[in-house]
């Protein structure tokens, strides 16, 4: 999988469809926020609602969403992703924001020149913006693939700040470019990419005022995860080097972890009790470390390991219930790469069930929804017993790398032609 190449800034002057009809804020406690949800794990606290008739789920609408492999995020009702369009005559990502209840677009705020150089064009269906936008409060925040970072209004796309992370922090982008999603966490927004001793970084959210930076090190297209290890908040950074997990207040090394890299890291680390689960494609493989803390000092030991794509998530990162992965492990298997259930404690591979491609996964309950990479939404039990499916429907038309979404009672999804939403049956 590759990513869009470095380019010169445009002059961010111009909001397109802006100031369309304020949203209608829903019901708290349905939003998903950011990439992978509200706690960045895939698990969806709403209910998937009925499994859906051989008709598939009604679509309640779809809007042009081209090239790209963002995903959706959705808060007051304000839907938000990633696009390529043209602007000033340039290919150009955009921060685009959608009404989630009608699909009317709110505003595109272009962002920095976009020139894709065709690692995202295998497996057909064509190439496009990679990190997905971060949406807290009235604020949507957005690490574009050149490393530039934005803080926009939610409701009206006006630029609130902006940061130039190869300019200003000495940031050097990694081959295929960046594709990590920001994290918000203590008030800030935490990312990596810069230069000596500011490889992990942290903003202050509402004005974007530098609050820390520190460590050498090189980012991979993994976004962070944040988990709570032992009763201590930490982000987990899945870097060239390994897994390095930062405390969000102050940047400091709580501990880390060696691990191979080769090409190309894109899927997040995985968090269950004091297990950390992480896992690369390129043949690197899959591994499990036990996290412990005695005192104040921080260790991390290896459980299993297996080299090789077998047991490997390329870009697709599982979701992890009672112990048991559930998501596509698969190498460059485009269209029909499987579902497997691996067993997080031992890397014991369950069960395996073909036909999904690199795609993504997300859960609620005893449930796991997957967006297959030729845009099929699949319903499917999270046991490790069997695979048992529940529902299948052929939803979009174009390539879906993203990630599935779950809203204010609907199913968003996004392919590299359209952005939908879909009603869930009750």
């Amino acid at each position: 999988m590759k990513f869009p190449a470095l380019f010169s800034i445009v002059s961010l002057t111009g909001i397109t469809a802006l100031h369309a009809a304020l949203p209608a804020k829903p019901s708290a406690g349905t939003d998903w926020p950011s990439y992978r949800g509200p706690s960045g794990d895939g698990v969806a606290t709403a209910d998937f609602g009925k499994a859906w008739t051989s008709s598939g789920p009604k679509n309640l609408w779809k809007a042009e969403a081209a090239n790209g492999f963002s995903s959706i995020t959705v808060s007051g009702n304000v839907a938000a992703t990633l696009v390529t369009r043209e602007f000033e005559g340039s290919p150009t990502e955009h921060c685009v924001a959608f009404d989630a209840t009608t699909g009317k677009e709110l505003w595109a705020m272009p962002l920095k020149l976009a020139k894709y150089n065709g690692g995202g064009d295998a497996g057909g269906g064509g190439d496009g913006a990679r990190s997905t936008p971060t949406l807290d409060g009235d604020k949507v925040y957005v690490y574009g693939s050149n490393l530039d970072l934005y803080c926009f209004e939610s409701k009206s796309g006006k630029q609130v700040w902006k940061k130039d992370i190869v300019g200003e922090y000495a940031g050097k982008n990694i081959q295929w470019q960046n594709a990590t999603s920001p994290i918000i966490e203590e008030g800030l927004e935490i990312v990596g990419g810069g230069g000596s001793g500011a490889a992990f970084l942290a903003f202050d959210k509402a004005n974007g005022s530098l609050k820390w930076k520190g460590e050498d090190d090189t980012i991979t297209h993994a976004t962070p995860t944040v988990a709570t290890l032992h009763g201590t908040r930490q982000v987990i950074f899945f870097t060239q080097k390994g897994l390095a997990a930062i405390a969000p207040k102050d940047g400091k090394v709580l501990w880390r972890q060696a691990y191979k890299f080769s090409v190309s890291t894109a899927a997040s680390p995985i968090v269950f009790e004091d297990i950390v689960y992480c896992s690369a494609g390129y043949g690197v493989g899959s591994g499990a470390y036990k996290i412990e803390k005695k005192g104040n000092d921080w260790s991390s030991s290896e459980i299993w390991r297996k080299e090789g794509n077998d047991i490997a998530n390329h870009w697709s990162t599982p979701v992890c219930k009672d112990g048991y992965l559930y998501g596509m492990f698969q190498f460059k298997n485009y269209g029909n790469g499987p579902v497997k259930c691996v067993d997080i404690r031992t890397g014991e591979t369950k069960w395996s069930q073909a036909g999904f491609g690199p795609g993504n996964v997300i859960i609620s309950g005893d449930r796991v929804l997957a967006l297959s990479d030729k845009g099929e939404l699949v319903l499917f039990s999270a046991s490790p017993d069997a695979y048992k499916e529940l529902a299948r429907a052929d939803v979009l038309d174009g390539k879906c790398w993203s990630t599935p979404t779950l809203a204010g009672g609907r199913i968003f999804a996004r392919s590299t032609t359209h952005a939908a939403a879909f009603e869930i049956a009750k």
